[in-house]
């Protein structure tokens, strides 16, 4: 699992003995396993044969994922649904551990294009999402899940965990979040909960736009996000 983890944090091919070098792991023992996942087709050469990487029997493992989970399978539809409808960036955001990840993305049709790119794990108080994933929780809780320097914004601003969960609770009230520059000066994203038969956050469906967008359009796009999470969340009672 920790093979996997580095990889994905990578994004990249890596060397075997380099493998074990971040574990701090015995070579041989990395090798061992590396050559397994080799032979499954978990795993791949890479790049001049001395690197690694996630091989086709991982594509094929995600292909069965999405066909099973309706919220994903479905989700992507939504993402691109309202990406063409509206022009702007849209976003699939699900929890994975203690961070989220944008599960699936249709970037805007103008030059100005923000957000995240897909898979790459965020700290859960960076945007509108992440507030509703913990908006069930109480402070202890809350402070027990996130990490201290979760709360430290990129640009060194610290968010208040209290105020921080008071902000989530409004938000699953409200059924709406938009939050404007957290991690970017220039967007603003707008997000609506994906949620279980007891009113838990599976998912959230976003839109990332600019933040000079006036009022008047925050308001259509939230009405359209609101509609897309009512019908994911009852697609989720179904799966």
């Amino acid at each position: 699992m920790e093979i996997f983890q580095l990889l994905h944090a990578l994004r990249k091919p890596i060397a075997i003995g380099e493998i074990a070098r971040r574990l701090k792991a015995p070579r041989s023992t990395i090798y061992e396993i590396v050559n397994l996942f080799l032979a499954a087709d978990i795993l791949e050469y890479a790049g001049d044969g001395s690197e690694v990487f996630f091989g086709r029997a991982i594509y094929l493992y995600a292909n069965d994922y999405n066909a099973t989970h309706a919220i994903v399978r479905l989700g992507h539809e939504e993402v691109r649904r309202l990406a063409t409808l509206t022009g702007e960036t849209v976003q699939l955001c699900m929890p994975v551990g203690n961070k989220y990840a944008v599960v699936a993305m249709q970037n805007s049709a103008r030059l100005f294009r923000i957000g995240s790119d897909v898979g790459v794990l965020v700290p859960i108080p960076w945007t509108a999402s992440g507030r509703f994933f913990v908006a069930h929780m109480s402070l202890a809780e809350l402070r027990a899940f996130i990490p201290p320097e979760d709360f430290r914004l990129q640009d060194g601003r610290s968010l208040d965990p209290r105020k921080f969960l008071a902000e989530a609770r409004a938000a699953r009230e409200a059924g709406v979040c938009t939050i404007a520059g957290l991690i970017d000066d220039y967007a603003t994203c707008i997000a609506a909960p994906v949620v279980d038969h007891k009113g838990h956050c599976l998912a959230c469906i976003c839109f990332i736009v600019s933040s000079a967008t006036g009022r008047k359009r925050l308001a259509e796009l939230s009405s359209l996000l609101t509609a897309s999470a009512r019908h994911l969340s009852a697609v989720s009672e179904e799966d």
